[in-house]
């Protein structure tokens, strides 16, 4: 069987309001695809905190958002074999519980996947431009959620790191 070359990967990048379908994802980002042997996705979803919190509402400045969202996909494409990409980040209020962020990479192997997924995460976390407040469940707004510096030393973790082979 001979395999067409797809050149190089132009990553999906979506910022939106609406939910999104994960089995929907996948299948769009594999059909009539045999050249890919794993997708690695990663699905964020709104956690209630114990049962404190309601909703999370996130905001960004449009085109921004997705402009850094696309550089950093695009970087992970450079970086490792992949044969897709899809990210797709949620904005507006999203109750406990809903999609907020969606990373699929697909590539022959799994190692890529899996390390270009991670990679994507550890950089949407530190360096996408979105600004997280919380809703609690008495009603009451809570605060706007601050970086954690944990996510930075993450993402520093890829810039120490050689391009895999």
């Amino acid at each position: 069987m001979t395999f067409r070359n797809f050149g190089p990967v132009v990553p999906v990048v979506r910022v939106q309001v609406e939910d999104f379908d994960v089995a929907s994802e996948i299948a769009a980002l594999t059909a009539n695809r045999p050249d890919i042997g794993a997708v690695v996705t990663f699905s964020g979803l709104c956690r209630d905190e114990n049962g404190q919190l309601s909703a999370l509402e996130l905001e960004h400045y449009p085109g921004m958002a997705e402009g850094e969202i696309g550089r950093i996909a695009g970087e992970a494409a450079a970086r490792w074999p992949l044969q897709g990409l899809t990210v797709i980040h949620r904005y507006g209020r999203i109750p406990a519980g809903e999609n907020i962020v969606l990373v699929a990479a697909a590539s022959p192997h799994r190692q890529a996947a899996f390390e270009a997924a991670s990679f994507l995460m550890d950089y949407l976390k530190s360096r996408a431009p979105f600004w997280k407040k919380e809703h609690r469940v008495d009603g009451s707004e809570g605060e706007w959620v601050e970086a954690k510096e944990t996510d930075d030393a993450a993402a520093a973790r890829w810039r120490s790191r050689d391009r895999p082979q």
